[in-house]
């Protein structure tokens, strides 16, 4: 959200926010919860607001859709692809989305997911995310696009969501989790503000299951991250909470989007350099390569987690 590949595809994480009480729960489109400091958020935080991770997401990403894209062909455009994403996790959940219907798009970056949802559903979202900087570009899009009427833009926390229980219909997030420290704590807030009968969708970047921790952490501590998860873990997680959850496992697409990740920034490296920093785009020469090999080894899994609650 976002996640970054070398350190940069996925621009949002956890950060502490309010407990929950009445005066927690935000209610305009430009709602900004107070929020803890810790080192590991900060410095998130700190990361994803340059202008170079911006200006990478725009010239490479196209600025919208910030997560692993789904594939029709390997030499499809990233945007398009990633935004294909969006589309597929939205069927899933089609049953339960129209005009009375509300999303929590947690992790929501620059709003791609959020917008598509309140375009093609008529629904209304709270959008949260850690970066009041990619917040205040979402409420921008949001208005030039007419949305804000529908999409409200808070800076919050996973771990710690300002809403009371059983308030969403769908709770939404692509590739987010890889971020957080506390997942566990993360899915029971999602699940403690879902619907009887909603359903939880979610894509992420995870170890297989036969993958050491050892071979994949030069990539994962980019992200902050020592640990990644399994799908395996999300699963029997997501069933000790009660939900019926299933697995698409779109791996072969992630090994496709790092792919493709790494040959536009090689073939586009001098024209970046005019709008990144050089050091930026050395370090996304050197740490892209890094991601396509191990995608293409087979040590990560990728795919849409599908769950729902059952109805009380």
């Amino acid at each position: 959200m976002n996640d970054k590949t070398q350190g940069d595809d996925h621009p949002r994480v956890d950060v502490s926010a309010p407990a929950h009480d009445e005066s927690a729960h935000a209610t305009s489109p430009h709602a900004t919860l107070p929020h803890a400091k810790s080192p590991h958020d900060e410095s998130t935080r700190h990361y994803y607001e340059t202008g170079d991770v911006d200006t990478f997401y725009d010239a490479v990403w196209g600025g919208e859709d910030i997560h692993v894209g789904i594939y029709a062909n390997p030499q499809e455009a990233i945007a398009k692809a990633s935004h294909r994403t969006v589309e597929r996790a939205a069927d899933r959940v089609a049953d339960l989305l129209g005009p009375d219907a509300t999303v929590l798009d947690l992790g929501a970056g620059y709003g791609g997911s959020s917008r598509a949802l309140a375009e093609r559903f008529g629904c209304r979202v709270v959008a949260l995310d850690l970066s009041e900087g990619h917040n205040r570009r979402h409420r921008a899009a949001n208005a030039e696009r007419g949305l804000d009427g529908l999409i409200e833009v808070v800076t919050g926390s996973l771990n710690d969501l300002p809403y009371e229980a059983e308030r969403f219909d769908v709770v939404w997030s692509l590739e987010v989790l890889c971020h957080v420290e506390d997942r566990e704590g993360a899915l029971g807030e999602a699940v403690r503000v879902l619907k009887p009968a909603g359903a939880l969708v979610f894509s992420d970047i995870m170890a297989a299951e036969e993958t050491s921790v050892e071979a994949v952490r030069p990539a994962f501590s980019r992200l902050g991250v020592q640990t990644p998860a399994t799908s395996a873990f999300y699963l029997d997680q997501l069933s000790g909470l009660g939900l019926k959850a299933t697995f698409e496992d779109r791996t072969p697409d992630l090994a496709t989007h790092y792919a493709r990740l790494d040959e536009d920034v090689h073939r586009r490296a001098a024209e970046l350099r005019k709008v990144i920093s050089p050091a930026y785009v050395d370090d996304l020469l050197t740490n892209l390569p890094l991601w396509t090999d191990i995608t293409r080894r087979g040590l990560l899994r990728w795919g849409l987690f599908h769950a729902r609650r059952t109805a009380v």
